[in-house]
């Protein structure tokens, strides 16, 4: 009999997405009894035969998968792994060793793209373990508005600052904020090329901790972040503008700007899915199948779009036209690519009007669908071809 837990003491608790492919791992007994304790049964499928025609429809649908899998054979975990990559479900492998025979398993695991791995080691772990659910960072499904997405900043805090205030909102003592409880939401790409990429940070973290605006990263965004981070990046004119301006700084300011926008944008999801999956919000779109679910396929996608390869005679990426494509139900609000006028199309609407380069800043009024846009003061930075 296992000594009894202390009076207090909480048992252990594993948090799994509500959407993910959960591999159980350990002898038959314990994933067998593990699992049917802690899965409804149309969520439970063995792994030794699997019936991947019911798992895949499950996985299409975004319902949760788990895999009992007596043993550790690797041609189960790759299958597991392959099932989970086609449908852009997070990986989740727990493993049942109460008798400590698995050593490295967990390492093992996570070289194999398993990247939430939890080790039950006990008995007391395995007969106390309780399951808690969460959904996705990307999931926010039941916040309905009203949104205010803006399209690429791009260091333009003036003409931000100016929409803002068209917008409604106003600066009070917590910031900027809208008295009727409007939302701003940024999509991405807020530094580089502009004149003041430090007042846009700020604002932007100011705003995201009060809760008047939510955010999702751009590309930029996160390459200044790894730049930051010590990882080598192609340092172009336009990130050399935004580590200029952050090294103008004043030292204690520096290190604090630094450290937050890390923190910031380390802690955005790659899209944001809201007003119950009728609303999505990307820094460069995505496919109706990629919705609310997390990959780095889909991180890839929200921060690029779809590339095919070939540069056009500007040198600029030609991108595949994935909205032409689009038959969801959501509205797909989104920015990365420069358009000289934001408009419809197939229920997408991509919000960069080039204001760094002299065009707009434009936002989208959501549920009301009005675009509302303020001018460039002056063209910050040079664009290397007509805008489209």
């Amino acid at each position: 009999m296992p000594p009894s837990r202390p009076e207090g003491t909480p048992s252990v608790e594993i948090k799994i997405p509500d959407f993910a492919l959960v591999l159980l791992l350990g002898s038959r007994a314990a994933v067998e009894t593990f699992g049917q304790a802690r899965f409804a049964p149309d969520e439970l499928f063995p792994a030794e035969v699997m019936p991947e025609d019911r798992i895949r429809r499950r996985l299409a649908d975004r319902r949760l998968v788990a895999l009992a899998a007596p043993g550790t054979r690797r041609e189960t975990r790759q299958d597991a792994a392959r099932l989970a990559r086609r449908h852009d479900a997070p990986r989740v492998a727990i493993v049942l060793d109460p008798a400590r025979g698995l050593p490295g398993i967990a390492a093992g695991l996570a070289r194999e793209g398993f990247r939430d791995v939890h080790v039950l080691r006990s008995p007391q772990e395995l007969a106390e373990a309780r399951i808690v659910r969460f959904p996705l960072d990307c999931d926010r499904r039941g916040e309905h508005g009203p949104f205010d997405l803006i399209g690429d900043v791009h260091g333009c805090r003036a003409e931000l600052e100016q929409l803002l205030s068209r917008l409604g909102y106003r600066v009070g003592a917590a910031g900027w904020m809208h008295p009727a409880g409007r939302r701003a939401i940024l999509l991405g790409d807020l530094v580089d090329r502009g004149p003041d990429v430090p007042g846009v940070l700020r604002l932007a973290i100011d705003m995201a901790a009060s809760g008047a605006a939510l955010a999702v990263p751009g590309n930029h965004d996160l390459k200044l972040v790894r730049k930051l981070r010590g990882h080598p990046v192609q340092v172009d004119t336009g990130l050399e503008v935004s580590l200029a301006q952050i090294e103008a700084l004043p030292t204690a300011g520096r290190a604090a700007l630094c450290d937050d926008l890390q923190r910031f944008f380390g802690g955005l999801p790659s899209h944001l899915w809201l007003d119950d999956g009728r609303l999505v919000a990307v820094h460069a779109g995505l496919q109706q199948e990629m919705q609310g679910r997390r990959s780095d396929r889909v991180l890839s996608f929200a921060l690029h779009g779809e590339t095919t390869g070939q540069t056009d005679r500007f040198g600029f990426p030609v991108r595949g036209d994935w909205a032409a494509r689009h038959r969801g139900t959501a509205a797909v609000v989104y920015g990365h690519t420069v358009v000289a006028e934001a408009c419809w199309y197939n229920n997408t609407i991509c919000l960069d009007t080039g204001c760094v380069f002299g065009g707009r800043l434009t936002a989208l009024r959501y549920p009301e669908r009005k675009l509302v846009s303020v001018a460039a003061a002056r063209p910050y930075f040079a664009y290397g071809r007509p805008l489209s």
